[in-house]
């Protein structure tokens, strides 16, 4: 599995972006997040799913602390682009996201990071928190059947957008460490 202080491998996907017709899909790169921007890229084992949809509509109703933080926000599983769009179109609680699902079909980015979970090769809960060079600051991954804390994600991205030495338990506006 890819770790800290490893380059987020490059990648070209699909990824849905709209429910408008004929503006639902872009092809995302790693030039994307190359973009001096921070990246959080989190991943979902398969649409149509419970545990999953929590957890997206989570990080869309905290997208805007993301953009306050200058940061790329994209989500992704192994399911197409087809799929993300439907299931999209299907449940209330995604109709309005904010960021990238990305269609990780062919498995390859997944493979890459080292995260396809053995059985059934879907992607286990992978967080990455990736620096405006590309090199993962931060991996977390969750077994199947237990959904992330997105404010958690927010504390760490802002960490590590200190610059600095952060004690345990630090929270924004405390004091870092010298």
């Amino acid at each position: 599995m890819l770790t800290v202080g490893d380059k987020f491998p490059d990648f070209e996907k699909k990824a849905v972006v709209s429910l408008e017709p004929g503006k639902e899909f872009i092809t995302l790169t790693q030039d994307n997040l190359k973009n001096g921007k921070w990246s959080v890229f989190f991943w979902w084992p398969m649409d149509f799913t419970f545990v999953c949809p929590t957890e997206i509509t989570s990080f869309n109703e905290n997208y805007e602390e993301f953009k306050k933080r200058d940061a790329n926000l994209i989500g992704a599983s192994i399911d197409s682009e087809f799929v993300h769009l439907a299931w999209r179109n299907d449940h209330p609680g995604l109709r309005s996201l904010k960021f990238p699902m990305v269609a990780d079909t062919s498995k390859s980015l997944s493979e890459d990071l080292g995260i396809l979970e053995k059985t059934n090769k879907v992607a286990y809960r992978a967080t990455y928190i990736i620096d405006p060079e590309g090199t993962i600051q931060h991996v977390s991954v969750n077994g199947l059947d237990v959904g992330r804390n997105v404010k958690e994600i927010l504390r760490l991205l802002d960490a590590f957008q200190t610059g600095e030495l952060t004690p345990c338990n630090w929270e924004p506006g405390q004091a870092t460490l010298n």
